[in-house]
């Protein structure tokens, strides 16, 4: 049986604001295994990219409440120091940021960027170059040499997150970490970013946590899958397992919000209203307000997680059964 590489246990995070605190993340579990890829999604807000900073330990502004543990190999990166963090980032977790282009520094080409990252293992800088070269082959990058000289404002969208992903590899990571991959990225480049991802899963056994709310990428290339809402993991479990059989409400209105292949399946669904700020831990579904099914005991009660198989989770009162069937399934 693989050993866990990276657990979050109880993640809870609240940002303090004038009068109190905004509760971003409320008692987030899950568990990633090497050369799987975990795919987060949910709608802009709902605390996605706030869990990926803070496993890198970049939440800004020091202004964040954090309880929970975050395991990495068995040890909890809160309480490293920031020391001790710097040798972390990027040796053993990566990130690929949303815009690549504000994480690429303009006045230096995209080739010694990556061969900078690659020298920091005592690399000699010819030798650290030629590596750089040879990641931009690995990801595909077209005319790999001549592109390793170019600045980051004369590359395309595509190939800027190519760059970050080369750079990310550079150090060979066990966890890489990507918040919205293929974000402004046409469809034929976002589908050889996924396949590039995909490829490293297997060929480097990289344990890959994808932060997304594209339900087509998850159903691509995920192993496994937690579906985030107002902060909170409402289901989560195999991809296969939640795409057949979803059984929070909430997943079922996104999987029905997917675009179908013809006229004649119907129209898209919609969601009603937009994701709560939660600035009072009041009792009650956080989702509640939106949810077609909610009853009173939703609104007065938190939903606790239910084990539904070995894999799968779900945080709802309402059983399977209790909701009406022409709602079941996407």
């Amino acid at each position: 049986m693989k050993e866990t590489l990276l657990s979050l246990e109880h993640l809870s995070i609240d940002y303090k604001i004038k009068g109190g605190y905004l509760s971003a993340v409320h008692d987030v579990s899950m568990d990633l295994y090497p050369g799987e890829i975990f795919a987060v999604v949910g709608e802009s807000g709902c605390g996605k990219s706030t869990v990926a900073h803070s496993i890198m330990r970049l939440l800004s502004g020091g202004n964040a409440k954090i309880e929970g543990k975050i395991l990495f190999e068995g040890w909890d990166l809160r309480n490293y120091t920031e020391k001790e963090m710097e040798a972390v980032r990027g040796r053993e977790i990566g990130m690929i940021f949303q815009n690549p282009l504000d994480s690429l520094n303009p006045v230096y080409t995209v080739g010694n960027q990556v061969s900078e990252a690659i020298m920091l293992d005592r690399v000699e800088k010819q030798e650290a170059m030629k590596r750089a070269i040879a990641l931009f082959q690995d990801v595909k990058m077209p005319d790999a040499g001549e592109r390793a000289n170019s600045f980051p404002h004369e590359l395309s969208g595509g190939m800027r997150q190519r760059v970050m992903i080369a750079m990310m590899l550079s150090r060979d990571p066990r966890l890489l970490i990507a918040d919205e991959p293929t974000t402004a990225l046409d469809v034929t480049i976002e589908a050889q970013i996924l396949e590039i991802i995909k490829e490293l899963k297997q060929t480097h056994n990289t344990a890959i946590l994808m932060i997304t709310h594209n339900f087509g990428l998850v159903a691509e290339a995920a192993d496994k899958i937690a579906v985030m809402y107002a902060g909170e993991v409402v289901e989560s479990g195999d991809v296969f397992e939640i795409f057949e059989r979803p059984m929070h409400p909430y997943t079922k209105l996104l999987m029905q919000a997917l675009p179908r292949k013809t006229k004649k399946e119907g129209r898209l669904q919609t969601i009603d209203g937009s994701v709560p700020r939660i600035l009072d831990k009041k009792p009650g579904c956080r989702f509640a307000n939106r949810c077609p099914y909610a009853t009173e005991t939703c609104r007065t009660q938190t939903p606790a997680v239910a084990q539904i198989s070995e894999t799968h989770r779900c945080r709802c009162f309402l059983a399977p059964d209790e909701i009406p069937s022409d709602r079941k399934g996407a």
